[in-house]
């Protein structure tokens, strides 16, 4: 009697990597089936290393969702970010490195430079192909920018409208370990729910504020307490001006309001509980350029 064919398991840390803005916490979401990294328009909305996992039958891909590798080191966010972006790579089995269809730059350049010296495997993930109106366009792209570097695979995909998952799925699993999975089923990351509430508020700062004010705001949960079915939870946003704390708020306190509301439907959504959360507008002066300020307020863990 022969033995059932089983399809062999496979489970392992897949770096997430790529230039600021390109899609990289919207492909982990959509992986992971749930909104555990925070997504806005704008660059460098991803501070920290993230794990997202996404389990599937076959397989677990633990997904290290990092802030974008850039030139720019000039403040202590931007160095620590690139320090986070970079840590990633320990212990990793393979890596996505994440572009946008149509575009390759210096700063794709660096990110590709960085997995290369890393010794991973790097899977080219292409993203929002749905945006080239034009298909034949895609093939002389890919062509260019393959061209005279190894990849172990190339997947096109558009992470929003989350079509080429199965691809990127097919074409990542057999590059990981095979082992049993390595963490529950249940499981979708191993940040704290204190965390992801702190990140929720954050991205209001960065999908409502000007150009400039959001990378001068952060965001710390003084308070997170599980009150019967209610989680009551404490959020005090960091500015490092008067006047910045004067826009945060909004005229009599409409937009921190309009944020504090959203964050809390975001939070209810992600927790599946009531949420009470209270928001203050405090000013700590210099705290983005400040690398001792920056570890007190949870940064480069």
């Amino acid at each position: 009697m022969t033995e059932p064919h089983t399809t062999p398991h496979h489970a392992g840390y897949v770096a997430v990597i790529g230039r600021p803005n390109v899609g990289k916490s919207t492909l982990v979401n959509a992986l992971v089936g749930a909104k555990v990294s925070i997504v806005s328009n704008r660059p460098q909305t991803t501070r920290h290393r993230l794990l997202g996992i996404a389990t599937f039958p076959e397989g677990q891909l633990l997904l290290v969702d990092t802030p974008g590798i850039h030139h720019e080191q000039k403040r202590a966010m931007n160095r620590i970010m690139n320090r986070a972006a970079r840590g990633a790579l320990e212990g990793v089995d393979v890596a996505l490195l994440v572009v946008v269809a149509g575009r390759w730059d210096d700063e794709d350049s660096l990110a590709f430079d960085t997995l290369h010296e890393a010794g991973v495997p790097v899977v080219l993930v292409v993203n929002q192909v749905d945006k080239i109106k034009d298909k034949t366009l895609l093939l002389p792209y890919l062509q260019k920018v393959t061209e005279g570097r190894d990849f172990a695979g190339v997947v096109p995909l558009s992470a929003l409208k989350r079509k080429g998952l199965e691809q990127l799925k097919s074409t990542v699993l057999p590059l990981v370990p095979e082992q049993d999975a390595l963490f529950a089923e249940d499981e979708i990351t191993d940040k704290s729910q204190r965390f992801l509430a702190g990140e929720l508020v954050r991205e209001q700062l960065m999908r409502q504020l000007g150009n400039e004010l959001p990378y001068a705001t952060t965001v710390e949960i003084e308070s997170f307490a599980l009150d019967g079915r209610m989680l009551r939870i404490g959020a005090v946003i960091w500015v490092e001006r008067e006047g910045q704390k004067a826009i945060v708020i909004g005229k009599a306190g409409s937009r921190l309001k309009d944020m504090s509301t959203k964050a809390r439907m975001g939070m209810e959504r992600l927790f599946d509980a009531k949420v009470f959360l209270e928001t203050w507008v405090r000013v700590r002066e210099g705290w983005s350029d400040d690398e001792a300020a920056l570890k007190a307020l949870g940064y480069g863990e």
